[in-house]
């Protein structure tokens, strides 16, 4: 399993995205700090709140391939990832989709509710047409 934590700023807070990354299954979650976290301060997040990340549903990846890498490469490839500023569009792409498919949830359940109401109203209406025709 591959973790990753990219910190950035985000007007007008500071967010961390946390990829994770097992058996070619990539899955994503947001949190936002507020002001600038220090690095401890993430630290101590990861502790106590990592479990109770929420992360979007896995997708899987294509061809993810770990093999050894040289050490020195290693280094170059973190400091050119620390430089880069915002996230990976891998990670913004699997935000994406997660936040329609929420969308697509709350709309059939909105609607599911609507209908409801609208059969609960016409049976009302139904009911109180029946009271004034039987009279008193």
């Amino acid at each position: 399993m591959n973790i990753k934590l990219t910190v950035y700023f985000e007007e007008p807070f500071w967010v961390g995205v946390f990829e994770r990354t097992s058996n070619s299954l990539y899955e994503v979650s947001k949190v936002t700090f507020g002001s600038e976290p220090k690095d401890y301060e993430v630290y101590e997040f990861m502790l106590r709140n990592f479990y109770k990340l929420r992360f979007t549903k896995p997708v899987k990846l294509m061809d993810l391939k770990e093999k050894k890498i040289n050490a020195k490469r290693l280094q170059k490839k973190v400091k050119k990832e620390t430089e880069k500023k915002g996230i990976s569009t891998k990670a913004q792409e699997t935000m994406r989709l997660e936040q329609e498919s929420k969308k697509v949830e709350r709309k059939e359940i909105s609607k599911t509710k609507k209908d409801e109401e609208k059969k609960k109203q016409f049976e009302l209406k139904q009911q109180k047409k029946k009271q004034k025709k039987k009279g008193h």
